[in-house]
């Protein structure tokens, strides 16, 4: 058989990564941190050190921002809409001649099979870059008829907003780069982007691969180090004007505080707890499938994971059985092996909240239908699990675990629209949702009613550039995507001349 991979290509890049710390671009430059200090980023499918990366603190991050500041001010703030959209196909153009070394790369930083790199991540970030290149050119104002005395021409500008501070989490660190790049350089704004500290490397190859493209110095900064040095310099700093952040509400919380220094605006797309429902009348050999990856698709650390599951006592145990059939047939292994469905958690740290958050499930009473341990000796590997009729104030059913963990409730006859959604929106959380059923009053009347960003009835996918993507309540602030996402990243100015 074949290797999944290119081994030269992995030769070349331990290679790499061996002969000294990987650096960080301030200003058009490579650059170590100013205290010399560096971190590791480990493979979480043996736990092994990739490489060392420089750390940022404070200094660093402060020149970071003071390039974004003179590239926003000067040679950015000419550089014409078509222009933009050419730099950003052509950042997409290098991304997918380098597509087999990136998705390589993510696989070893994070822990993603292989053949999902390919398909989520080097795919995705190439979709974001074509899709916000066509906004550049129609960011437009508008004209306005006021009613103040006298005759007056009045329009609406908009503008870029400014310097924008982006915070990508580690679950997907290149298409989430991307994702946050993409519409503010279309929108013309300036950014020093802080991928995790868990998975630095595959945004640092993209900060080489922009400049490559042509993108002017300091235009695009990636400054790598620890959200409590780095992440929370750039939320407090005066001198940014947007921070967007992906990542954990707690986390958000802090940057909310942090942002008061200046009022700067603030993006924040953060964690969930969604809620999968399967009626009586469900196509099942649709539902369970997507039931199952919902919840196990990238060892479950999705923020939009489908981790609570609704289903109809007439068909429950029938997808039980499938549900746990897949978790069961569902090989998780090392992500470089051609028919691996499911990889490691990203690190110790989350193998142990995971694990963690199944022991209380089995102490506060739910039943275990299937996994519920780690594997092995080496990596950060956990069965897939589904845990039965937990209860409304059980841990794993309010709070987002971030895992392959399934809680999988009944519901009967006796529960009508209003209560599906109430149970449903119980817990903080408002990301996404899904609803399996023929009966498409019941599921627009249900979709209505639940009290999240992201809806899917009767199919699954992943995110699409075109759609807004964020939460209600604890799961975010404002919109990414669509034309949302790219207004996001502008100020409206009022101006008003008489005649």
């Amino acid at each position: 058989m074949n290797a999944p991979y290119n081994p030269g290509l992995l030769e070349q890049l331990q290679l790499r990564y061996a002969k000294g710390p990987v650096k960080m671009l301030i200003g058009g430059a490579w650059v170590e941190a100013a205290s010399g200090e560096t971190f590791e980023t480990l493979n979480p499918s043996t736990g092994e050190l990739i490489a060392n990366v420089a750390s940022a603190g404070e200094v660093d991050v402060n020149r970071a921002v003071a390039a974004a500041r003179k590239a926003f001010e000067g040679p950015w703030s000419k550089v014409k809409p078509d222009e933009r959209t050419r730099l950003l196909l052509k950042l997409a153009d290098l991304i997918e001649a380098n597509a087999e070394e990136l998705a390589l790369l993510e696989t070893l930083d994070v822990g993603r099979p292989i053949q999902f790199s390919r398909m989520i991540d080097v795919a995705g970030a190439i979709g974001q870059l074509r899709y916000n290149a066509g906004w550049a050119s129609k960011i437009a104002g508008e004209t306005a008829e006021i009613s103040a005395p006298g005759e007056w021409l009045s329009y609406v500008l908009r503008e870029p907003i400014g310097v924008c501070a982006q915070i990508v989490p580690w679950n997907f660190p290149m298409v989430m780069a991307i994702g946050k790049l993409a519409p503010a350089l279309a929108a013309g704004c300036t950014v020093v982007l802080k991928p995790a500290e868990q998975t630095p490397l595959s945004t640092l190859r993209i900060g080489e691969l922009a400049l490559e493209a042509g993108i002017p110095e300091g235009v695009v900064n990636i400054v790598s180090g620890f959200g409590r040095t780095a992440g929370a310099a750039l939320a407090a700093h005066r001198d940014v004007d947007k921070v967007a952040f992906t990542g954990s509400t707690v986390t958000g919380k802090a940057i909310i505080d942090a942002s008061k220094t200046n009022m700067k605006r603030v993006q924040l797309e953060l964690g969930g707890k969604s809620p999968t429902y399967i009626f009586a009348d469900a196509e099942l050999s649709k539902a369970i499938p997507a039931a199952a990856m919902g919840i196990f698709f990238n060892a479950g650390q999705v923020c939009a994971a489908g981790s609570r599951l609704f289903v109809h006592e007439k068909v429950a145990d029938q997808v039980l059985e499938g549900v746990v059939n897949m978790a069961k047939g569902l090989k998780v292994g090392q992500t470089l092996e051609a028919d691996t469905m499911i990889g490691p958690l990203v690190s110790a740290a989350q193998l142990e909240r995971v694990t963690g958050y199944i022991a209380s499930g089995r102490e506060e009473g739910a039943s275990i239908l299937v996994g519920g341990e780690a594997i092995g000796d080496t990596g950060y590997f956990v069965q897939p699990t589904v845990l039965l009729d937990t209860k409304p104030d059980m841990r794993v059913r309010k709070e987002e675990i971030f895992g392959p963990v399934l809680c999988a409730m009944r519901f009967g006859d006796d529960d009508d629209v209003e209560a599906l959604a109430g149970r449903g929106n119980e817990t903080e959380f408002g990301l996404s949702a899904s609803i399996y059923t023929q009966n498409i009053t019941t599921a627009h009347k249900l979709a209505r009613r639940l009290k999240a960003g992201t809806i899917r009835i009767n199919g699954s996918g992943g995110v699409d550039p075109a759609l807004p993507l964020g939460g209600f309540k604890a799961s975010g602030w404002g919109r990414e995507n669509g034309k949302a996402g790219i207004e996001a990243y502008t100020e409206l100015k009022a101006v008003s001349v008489a005649l």
